[in-house]
This record gives C-alpha cells, sequence and structure tokens, in this order.
C-alpha cells in the first residue's frame, strides 16, 4: 500500500522526534510491503522565520492534499514576542480547520512498566488504564459568542443535531476499532444543549448494534476517573468538556513523554501529534522522548490507513523496549538504563525487527 504522509517537523525537540517516527515507519513499511513517501511542511517558528507566517497556504495545501499528516510540536521562547495573529500556535489553528478535523482523540494508557509513576493508588492501577477521549473541537462554548456589558460577561454555547452527529460517529467508529464500549460525557441534567447531545447519540446507536453506549454526567466522568478508570473504552464529549477531561486522563499515566493524540474530520485524512510541547531547552540535546511521537504514527497507521496489525506491531515493540529496562530521562528511574533520542528509536526498530 502506498500513503503519502506530510510531515510537519517544528520546533524545538519537533525535528527529533519526528526524526524517529519516520525511521520506525520505514521499518513497518519494509516489514509489511508498504511505501510511505513523505513531504515536509513548514509549520510554526521556523515557517515564521522562513515566510514571515506561521503557515502559508502553500504549506497548507501540502497537508490537505496528503493522506495524513505527522506533526512534532511547534513553538517556544523566541517568538513569544511576534504579533498575536502571527504567533506559531495560529498555524495550529489554521490547520486543523483547513484540514477540516473536528475531532481530537487522546489515549490515556498506563504502561505496566511505568506504572509506579501514576499519582493514583497502585491498586487502582493494577486494573488497567487503556481508554480514549473523542473530544469535538472547533465548536460549543469555545467558538460560540463571547462578549461583555455593563459588568456581565456572556459566553455561548451551542451545538446543533449535526455537529453532534458528526463528532458522535467518530466516537462508535473508534469504539467499533477497540472494546466496542462508548460513554457519552454530557450534562444534561442542566443544560439544553446536552439533552440535545443525548438524544442524537442514542438516534446514533441505533446504527452500531455491536457497540454498547452509556451516559454519564461530566462531574461523575471526573471523579470516575480517578477512581476507576478501567471502566472506560472510549469517552465522546463536547470541546470544553473534553479540554478538562483530557488533560485530567494525562495525568493519571504519569508519563506525559508517552502520549499521543489525533484530529480527524469526515475522510480518513487526519493530524497526528504527540501531546507535549517543544520542550527547546533541550532541543538538540539527544535528550527528547520520541515515544509519543512514535504512538502517534502507530495512530495514524490504525484510524487512518487501516493498519492494525501494523500499528499493534509498533505498540509491541514499544512495551518490549520498556521490558528491557531502557528509559529517556524524563521517565527514567532507579534501576533503569538512560538513552537518548535517536537510541530510542534505534532499540524500538529493533524490537520491531526481532518481532518479524
Amino acid at each position: 500500500m502506498v500513503k503519502n504522509i506530510a510531515v510537519i517537523r517544528g520546533d524545538g525537540i519537533g525535528p527529533e522526534i519526528v526524526e524517529q517516527a519516520l525511521r520506525v515507519l520505514d521499518a513497518v513499511a519494509l516489514r509489511y510491503g508498504h511505501t510511505f513517501h513523505y513531504t515536509d511542511v513548514d509549520m510554526g517558528g521556523c515557517a515564521i522565520d522562513k515566510y514571515g507566517d506561521p503557515l502559508p497556504e502553500t504549506e497548507l495545501q501540502k497537508c490537505v492534499e496528503s493522506d495524513s499528516v505527522l506533526l512534532g510540536a511547534v513553538g517556544g521562547d523566541k517568538w513569544n514576542d511576534v504579533p498575536a495573529q502571527l504567533r506559531p500556535e495560529k498555524g495550529l489553528l489554521r490547520l486543523r480547520a483547513g484540514m477540516g478535523v473536528y475531532s481530537n482523540n487522546r489515549p490515556a494508557k498506563i504502561w505496566k512498566q511505568l506504572s509506579a509513576a501514576s499519582p493514583l493508588r497502585q491498586e487502582i492501577v493494577d486494573k488497567g488504564i487503556d481508554f480514549i477521549i473523542v473530544r469535538e473541537l472547533i465548536g460549543g462554548i469555545y467558538f460560540g459568542e463571547h462578549k461583555t456589558e455593563g459588568g456581565v460577561a456572556t459566553d455561548m454555547l451551542r451545538y446543533s443535531e449535526a455537529e453532534i452527529e458528526r463528532i458522535g460517529r467518530i466516537g462508535f467508529e473508534t469504539a467499533r476499532k477497540r472494546g466496542k464500549k462508548l460513554c457519552s460525557v454530557e450534562k444534561s441534567n442542566v443544560l439544553d444543549s446536552s439533552r440535545l447531545w443525548k438524544q442524537v447519540m442514542h438516534r446514533l446507536a441505533e446504527e452500531y448494534p455491536d457497540v454498547a453506549l452509556s451516559d454519564m454526567l461530566v462531574d461523575n466522568c471526573a471523579m470516575q476517573i480517578v477512581k476507576n478508570p478501567a471502566q472506560f473504552d472510549v469517552l465522546v464529549t463536547e470541546n470544553m468538556f473534553g479540554d478538562i477531561l483530557s488533560d485530567e486522563a494525562s495525568m493519571i499515566t504519569g508519563s506525559i513523554g508517552m502520549i499521543p493524540s489525533s484530529s480527524l474530520g469526515a475522510g480518513s485524512c487526519g493530524l497526528y501529534e504527540p501531546i507535549h510541547g517543544s520542550a527547546p531547552d533541550i532541543a538538540g540535546k539527544d535528550l527528547a522522548n520520541p515515544i509519543g511521537t512514535i504512538l502517534s504514527a502507530a495512530m495514524m497507521l490504525r484510524y487512518s490507513f487501516d493498519m492494525p496489525q501494523e500499528a499493534d506491531a509498533i505498540e509491541t515493540a514499544v512495551s518490549a523496549y520498556l521490558d528491557d529496562g531502557w528509559r529517556t530521562a524524563d521517565i527514567m528511574s532507579e534501576g533503569m538504563t538512560q538513552v537518548g533520542c535517536r537510541q530510542c528509536g534505534e532499540l524500538i526498530i529493533r524490537k520491531l525487527r526481532e518481532e518479524g
């Protein structure tokens, strides 16, 4: 199979971590007989330096015309003083809008080898943490009308049936590829928008009889994520709730450098990136952890390219790497062996080859 991947190396540690993810993808391509073509795209601070624009239209078009996009990280202190409309992060917002990605999907997974790093009690961690939050990305209160008049501030929370249905389908389709359990998170005991959300989700459930749908109020969900995260497979929710819950979920894993994410729209073309930032303080020092980016590439294979076996192979290789006691500086612990960014990639590739 031939796939065209737009590659945004970005700023700070971005080029280092992306390079290792591409090497892993090349190893997968060789093992399974695929061909991945890479097109470099300038976005973020590097694009500001080169073009005076965080995402020129020509660079955006490369992404839109690709089969999917792999992103490292953008931004850094160097560009803090540029005008607000030219900040590196504006390039990311323009990219999401241009690609039409309205669903942010962030896994929360505890690797058994790193379970001691979780802030949760060990007996909770031992039950397992492996779920994904599907967050509506371009609607809701963040995108509604905002105004302040006469000492009164108003923020509009608005969702249409169509917006709920399209994110709901992402939730059901994601659950279908995992454990076939979907929890719809809302606040239907208070909010009209949540009552509509619940109605649409239950109507959609009739089209997915193989997926078990449940409902949960957002405040209860926030408690359940720390009380019994093992109960969850896929959660789907609106923008603000998803923003808060996904940050909470990332903390219970204890390893931000390990967490990938994806942003999807109506088609199969997605945007894949680790959840961490550009970490300019360690850029170029071979200290970064590339695993979040490598696992983002695995998500690309699973959710955009329909290559579950290949995605499983990457995740198995990462687990085997951790079993052997190798650690980058961010997850280093007593008794482990520290490696740099490049060696981390090399060791994971070695595990991939051993599996083959």
